[in-house]
């Protein structure tokens, strides 16, 4: 919507002299816009006259190849270091990575999800500008809500001024009329002090509560709650109820009340791992970076102030842990986690003990045993034999097996002494971009000897659980108008993507069939909504068919159901204990989302952001020329 239709619309519903103040107070707000800016970077140093790069290059591990350890390898190229970059799956992209599954006699792309590509992604969108991904995004035709017990509503393209951006919602909704905001315009105020973000204030203020009750004690209007604030916040990928306040602030300054974008955002033709994935570690590998995947990081390896390298693999002989004897019983899997985090499986067969470290070989998810043998990863539907090799799915190499051994009224569980055996990797720096589990993990084995450091570390957590599910259905979703679409009030489904609508191979397939790809996705689900995977399908299939009822008449032809829990947690309290970008270690940088940074950034923007800014850190201490950092304002309009 440009800014004459949406004045045009709003003089018709609020009178014309509401309109020709609303359009005078924004030309006199033009000069207090949100605008792109670049951050202060605390690593920063000098300016142009400092060399970019190393005359004699250092040797750099980045750990994790996910969007923030593609973002540290790829400065760290560019600046002359020798780079290697660990991934531990199969396949790097971390969220973004895809994988191929076969379905109805042909190949189709999976992947973790939608995404959306939003314009104030600065930093993502430098990172695919240097990969020359291409021609691969088309722009979303909208943000439409789709709501349990009211009708749709579609939030389309706003004004970036405010106060037009904020009255282009409440234009755009059947459900918010000015005439009722006038009237309880006290409920209002606290969405127009979201326009005072300001990150030390903010922190210190609402970190310690969560956004629900944060809306509740500050009265918010409750139609703009449900409408806006509600569904919008769950692609947190954390529920209002336990998502921090402050975080929550943070994340609407970031998409909306503090950026010069408004709400544009783009969506991939291709499956991400095509589209985007594969150019960027094809650029990586022609800047000579060494990528190694099914790489799994044991331990990092310290001496006084500095990481002297990267230990990869696992020892055999190695102990894992213990359990009692008598829980093992003939054909029954017994299922134990070890001291540091490792799912194992024991059991007895034909009088002979049988253990598994149960870590799904793809992407680090505990698989579990299946009736008639063998073990399913819910994470990525893997499916693994009775003896732990791959029957389909994503994963290439097999469940490692334990040695099993008999100590008084104990089993012992070891690694294998065929093993792979530890490699270590001497390092001049080291990123640690991993995700949470695998950061905490690896710190964890690495009796690093900083135990402030090592609590931080320990102290992150995960969000509640997600489930993607995507649907081959033999008929079209001939209700659905967008390609995608946020849902409140259900149960279990956030958001559905309709992918024969926008992405190939699935517009192609619909032409030639007739059916459609349809992808459900719960962001976050309670703990008192966790169930049977069975009962949860069923009851996300009742919702889709509510949604939209022309599915009921539909057949599943194939489906790909996953459930898994490795997004980051922003619960009220976790702000101040995170790790920041520099550590103990004078040569050892973190980067990742979970990472403690001032910056207005989120989700996959603030990956690639402190990716980056672990470069700057490491650049700072070689006295090399820092990349300028991208953000949208640092502080809102009224702070």
């Amino acid at each position: 919507m440009d800014r004459r239709d949406f004045l045009r619309t709003l003089v018709t519903r609020t009178g014309i002299g509401a309109g020709v103040a609303l359009s005078g107070a924004a030309g006199y707000l033009g000069y207090h816009q949100p605008r792109r800016e670049f951050y202060v970077d605390p690593f920063a140093i000098g300016g142009e006259d400092l060399p970019e790069r190393l005359e004699i290059p250092e040797k750099a591990v980045v750990v994790g190849g996910g969007l923030a350890g593609m973002a540290a390898a790829m400065e760290l190229a560019r600046r002359n270091f020798e780079v290697t970059l660990l991934e531990a799956s199969d396949d790097p992209g971390g969220k973004l990575t895809g994988w191929e599954v076969d379905a109805l006699g042909e190949r189709f792309p999976v992947e973790h999800g939608f995404h959306g590509y939003f314009d104030q992604y600065y930093n993502l969108n430098e990172l695919f500008e240097a990969a020359g991904v291409g021609d691969v995004f088309t722009p979303a035709p909208g943000y439409p809500v789709k709501f349990r017990e009211r009708p749709l509503e579609v939030f389309g393209q706003a004004p970036k001024l405010f106060p037009l951006n904020i009255l282009s919602v409440v234009q755009q909704s059947d459900s918010l009329d000015m005439l009722p905001i006038l009237m309880n315009f006290k409920g209002m105020l606290p969405v127009m002090d979201m326009f005072r973000y300001e990150y030390g204030k903010t922190f210190s203020r609402y970190d310690n509560i969560d956004f629900m009750t944060f809306c509740r004690e500050q009265g918010v209007y409750d139609p703009f709650l449900a409408t806006v604030l509600h569904p919008f916040s769950d692609a947190t990928m954390n529920r209002m109820e336990v998502l921090s306040a402050a975080e929550a602030l943070r994340y609407f300054h970031f998409y909306f009340f503090g950026s010069p974008e408004a709400l544009g955002y783009r969506i991939t033709k291709q499956d991400c791992m095509t589209a985007l994935v594969t150019p960027v570690m094809r650029m990586l590998e022609d800047m000579g970076v060494n990528v190694v995947t099914g790489a799994r990081v044991s331990r990092l390896v310290a001496e006084g102030d500095r990481v002297r390298g990267v230990v990869t693999g696992i020892a055999g002989g190695q102990e894992v842990m213990r359990v009692p004897y008598s829980s093992v019983r003939e054909g029954e899997w017994y299922a134990a986690t070890s001291p540091e985090g490792v799912p194992v499986l024991v059991t007895l067969r034909t009088g002979e003990y049988v253990a598994f470290d149960a870590t799904c070989t793809h992407m680090g998810c505990p698989v579990h045993p299946v009736d008639g043998g063998g073990f399913f990863c819910p994470c990525h539907a893997g499916v693994f034999d009775s003896e732990g090799n791959v029957v389909e799915g994503p994963p290439e190499t097999p469940l490692a097996k334990l040695d099993v051994t008999l100590s008084g009224d104990q089993l012992v569980l070891r690694r294998s002494v065929a093993g792979e055996g530890e490699k270590m990797l001497e390092c001049d720096y080291c990123v640690l971009a991993s995700n949470v589990r695998g950061t905490r993990e690896i710190i964890g084995r690495s009796a690093l000897g900083r135990p402030e450091f090592e609590q931080r570390i320990a102290a992150l957590g995960e969000a509640d659980p997600y489930i993607v599910w995507r649907l081959w259905l033999d008929a079209p979703v001939s209700s659905a108008d967008y390609p995608f679409y946020t849902v409140s009030g259900y149960t279990y489904t956030d958001s559905v993507s309709i992918f024969s609508r926008f992405q190939e191979p699935f517009i192609s397939w619909s032409a030639r069939t007739g059916g459609s790809v349809v992808e459900l996705h719960a962001y976050a689900i309670a703990p008192e909504d966790i169930r049977p995977e069975a009962e949860i399908r069923e009851v996300m299939l009742e919702e889709m068919h509510r949604m939209f009822p022309e599915t009921r008449t539909a057949s599943v032809l194939y489906d790909v159901f996953m459930q898994q829990d490795n997004f980051t947690r922003w619960a009220p309290g976790d702000h101040g204990n995170r790790p920041e970008t520099e550590t103990p270690f004078r040569n050892l940088m973190l980067a990742g989302d979970w990472v403690k940074v001032d910056a207005p950034v989120f989700l996959m923007e603030a990956a690639v952001f402190t990716g980056r800014l672990a470069v700057n850190a490491i650049s700072r201490q070689e006295s090399l020329r820092s990349t300028p950092l991208p953000i949208v304002s640092m502080e809102g309009m009224f702070a």
